[in-house]
């Protein structure tokens, strides 16, 4: 009864060991668990935060390529903050050309505006394409002078390495290409005239890519009143001085009707082997009154 008493307190021993080892043992491993489980959410917390950082961040990453909407909405929640985005100068414009007996002529204002307000007096509309060619802008000033500077130094790559004069159609088929291919988000109406090999040619680019071929052409906001005056005026074989007048009085009648119009007339004449370029060919709103004292300000204000 002894050794059966005893045998029965070192097995009650025994399993109240096991016991406290195997609560020692479960223990531990929920601590080990525990400790995964907030290693794990620490982690899910920190790649949560980073990938907001990378999101955040995302708008400043270069385009992959083609338009790059990202800004949109930035931009929409600035306007309603009332931040006033960022304005361009456009010209409004009246710009001409014809066809004469010898050669082509363009005209063109001299005013570019900002909304209302006219912010060059003097522009200069009528850009230099190669020396036989030339081409009158109307539209977002910076649009007109960045296409028609690119088409220029094509134009003179090819020039150095041919040898050869440039030919209109060439000017005319980089310009549609270009101009089609940004579907019209590049502001560039385009008024192209030029004399080469094939003789005078004169044609109209409009800001999506199409083209037209005519022996006159207006193109801007003044347009209509410039063309009032071709289609009652022009006649085949006109001179040079017949052409000069008449393409005078389309931009003077632009100028005159066109509040986006103003200021002088430009006119170019080209013909085989040379280029007139009158600027300032006509002043038709000349200062009626200036100050014999002149102007004078207190130092520092201008």
């Amino acid at each position: 009864a002894k050794s059966f008493h005893r045998k029965n307190c070192s097995t009650a021993r025994s399993a109240t060991f096991s016991t406290i080892i195997f609560q020692k043992r479960r223990s531990c491993a929920s601590r080990e668990l525990d400790l995964q489980i907030s290693a794990v959410l620490r982690f899910k917390s920190g790649f949560l935060q980073m990938s907001q950082a990378m999101a955040s961040t995302q708008i400043d990453l270069p385009p992959k390529g083609g338009f790059s909407f990202d800004l949109c909405k930035r931009n929409e929640m600035l306007v309603k903050k009332g931040v006033e985005a960022p304005k361009f100068r456009k010209t409004g414009t009246t710009i001409v050309g014809l066809v004469f007996k010898d050669g082509v002529i363009l005209g063109a204002d001299t005013r570019a505006t900002e909304g209302p307000i006219v912010c060059d007096k003097n522009c200069e509309k009528i850009h230099y394409i190669a020396p036989n060619i030339y081409c009158c802008g109307a539209g977002t000033a910076a649009d007109t002078e960045a296409v028609t500077d690119m088409v220029s130094s094509q134009l003179e790559l090819h020039r150095y390495a041919t040898g050869r004069e440039s030919r209109v159609v060439s000017a005319l088929t980089v310009l549609k290409s270009h101009l089609f291919g940004y579907q019209g988000h590049v502001s560039a109406a385009l008024v192209l005239g030029g004399v080469d090999v094939t003789g005078p040619h004169l044609h109209t680019i409009y800001p999506h890519g199409s083209t037209d071929t005519l022996p006159f052409a207006t193109m801007g906001s003044g347009s209509l009143a410039a063309m009032a005056m071709f289609e009652s005026r022009y006649k085949e074989g006109m001179n040079k001085e017949e052409g000069i007048k008449l393409v005078s009085e389309a931009i003077c009648s632009g100028i005159f009707n066109d509040l986006g119009s103003g200021s002088n007339v430009d006119v170019c004449v080209i013909t085989k082997g040379q280029t007139e370029y009158l600027r300032n060919h006509q002043l038709p709103n000349p200062r009626t009154y200036v100050s014999s004292r002149g102007y004078s300000f207190p130092k520092g204000h201008t």
